[in-house]
């Protein structure tokens, strides 16, 4: 009988905030639930409802500072005052037991984890090429009427993140991936259709 090698990957996903990818990541992991999905590690406080180990890690800026030194992160930021990072270790370990990983994070955490992964040594279970999709809306203009219907932010907030907006859509040629999030059933469609074809690549093939 032929059987399919599979080779555990390293799916990451980003995209300017309100382009839904949090929502398409949700989606992927209920649908995927041998995933490996990562939990970010933070020093901002808690909110209303948040659950430290399923939401965040929840951590002082001491424990983020000695687990930064130490290397336990694959990518860390700092983002309005507060540390943000992908912790290390559970992610070598879903790998090192064939489980395939989900990551959700900005362009300049997704560069962070490439650049990891380009260098990491012989062994190191990181040392693979990740799949990185680019999630993005129709235009602009759409997103801002996206931005101003959640009701969660000021005008002055909205012109801020249409701006980071532009600047880390401008980044798209980094990714090997790109969804258009126009309605989300489509885009969830295409997201799980760029999954099934790397599950079924012949690693090495022409």
């Amino acid at each position: 009988m032929i059987t399919l090698p599979r080779h555990p990957q390293v799916f990451i996903v980003s995209a300017p905030s309100g382009a839904g990818k949090t929502t398409l990541c949700d989606k992927l992991y209920a649908e995927f639930p041998s995933f490996f999905y990562t939990i970010t590690s933070t020093t901002r406080a808690p909110r209303e409802g948040e659950v430290d180990g399923k939401n965040y890690y929840f951590l002082t800026q001491e424990q983020f500072q000695r687990k930064l030194a130490e290397g336990e992160f694959l990518e860390h930021a700092i983002v309005h005052g507060n540390l943000y990072g992908s912790p290390k270790t559970p992610v070598v370990k879903a790998l090192g037991e064939g489980r395939d990983v989900l990551m959700n994070l900005d362009v300049q955490g997704a560069a962070a984890v490439r650049e990891y992964a380009r260098r990491a040594p012989e062994g190191d279970p990181m040392r693979i090429e990740v799949v990185d999709i680019f999630v993005v809306p129709p235009s602009l203009e759409v997103l801002r009427n996206r931005l101003t219907k959640r009701g969660k932010d000021t005008d002055e907030t909205i012109a801020r993140r249409l701006k980071q907006a532009e600047n880390e859509i401008a980044r798209w040629t980094e990714y090997k991936y790109m969804v258009v999030n126009d309605d989300l059933a489509e885009a969830y469609d295409n997201l799980r259709a760029i999954i099934l074809a790397e599950h079924h690549l012949i690693r090495g093939g022409k």
